[in-house]
């Protein structure tokens, strides 16, 4: 269902830019002092496949699995200098963390994570129909509003990550533009289950990959 949500939003993302794009006028340019504003449909895909282990770092026979989740996002991306810009991306998404392994296969918490990230921009040709960029920069992943579930209580830790990035715009007429748009996120954070009695050091290593419409200013 989420699937087919996003998949829904990102068509109606397509309309509007196809209806932008029907304008007359020309792509404004872009370059130094320019802000453009995205509303993006994103999905934060977490590569979670880590061992859970007990109090005494034995191996439960148990991995941990984060589930995917797509949310609408907005960013915003200054460009400080005519090829280069700062872009932030704000929104949150919710996940569920399970334990699987053999015949297991139990939800023991979900969760809110708020990821901003922030990254620095390399835009080699910004005037171009089709401009592409890369980007570098740092996350913070803050989980909140956790509800545990099954008789388990989860601790997880917040903390800072690392993000590359790789993407393009497309110059629609007037100040609109599509955007598409790649990160992947190096984060690990500390799992606790149940005061410390099981635990593990989880590799959410996130792609967060967008799909938006943005207007320049």
């Amino acid at each position: 269902m989420k699937t087919a949500a996003a998949l829904l939003a990102a068509a109606s993302v397509l309309t509007l830019a196809g209806a932008a794009y029907a304008q007359d006028a020309a792509p404004e340019p872009v370059g130094k002092g320019t802000l453009i504003v995205t509303a993006r449909m994103t999905g934060v895909l977490p590569q979670a496949d880590d061992a859970i282990l007990t109090a005494a770092g034995a191996d439960s026979g148990l991995k941990v699995d984060v589930s995917d989740d797509w949310m609408p996002t907005l960013g915003f991306t200054y460009f400080v200098a005519d090829h280069w810009a700062v872009e932030a991306i704000l929104g949150a998404t919710r996940h569920e963390v399970r334990a699987k392994g053999g015949a297991t296969d139990v939800a023991v918490h979900e969760t809110w994570v708020l990821p901003p990230i922030v990254t620095l921009q390399y835009r080699p040709t910004p005037n171009a129909t089709i401009s592409p960029y890369v980007g570098a920069g740092v996350s913070y992943m803050a989980f909140f509003d956790g509800q545990d579930k099954n008789g388990f209580e989860v601790d997880l830790d917040d903390g800072f990550g690392m993000a590359l990035q790789a993407g393009a715009d497309w110059n629609l007429s007037g100040p609109w533009t599509l955007n598409l748009d790649a990160k992947k996120v190096w984060f690990d954070t500390d799992a606790r289950i149940n005061d410390g009695a099981l635990k593990s050091s989880v590799s959410l290593d996130p792609w967060v990959v967008s799909l938006g419409l943005g207007r320049k200013f």
